[in-house]
């Protein structure tokens, strides 16, 4: 089961261009996935924001998947015979 993200999201064209970022900072979901990409732990991520926390980066990480699952082109159907 995916985390709801929902509440810790937010997609405002007046923030960040609109890019979705934590709700209440400008700490775009890019920026956090970048930061994980580069090895980045955890805690050095919190310590660069500390306007985020753990259950932050839990919905980063499953609004990333989220998106990239829509993303992903749909499986072939099947033949049938």
């Amino acid at each position: 089961m995916t985390m709801n993200f929902k509440p810790y999201i937010t997609r405002d064209p007046a923030i960040c261009g609109g890019d979705p970022v934590v709700t209440g900072t400008r700490v775009t979901v890019r920026t956090v996935l970048a930061s994980l990409a580069k090895g980045m732990s955890d805690d050095e991520i919190l310590a660069d924001f500390p306007t985020l926390n753990r259950d932050a980066l839990r919905a980063v990480i499953a609004f990333a998947a989220v998106s990239a699952e829509e993303d992903l082109p749909l499986p072939a159907a099947p033949a049938l015979a």
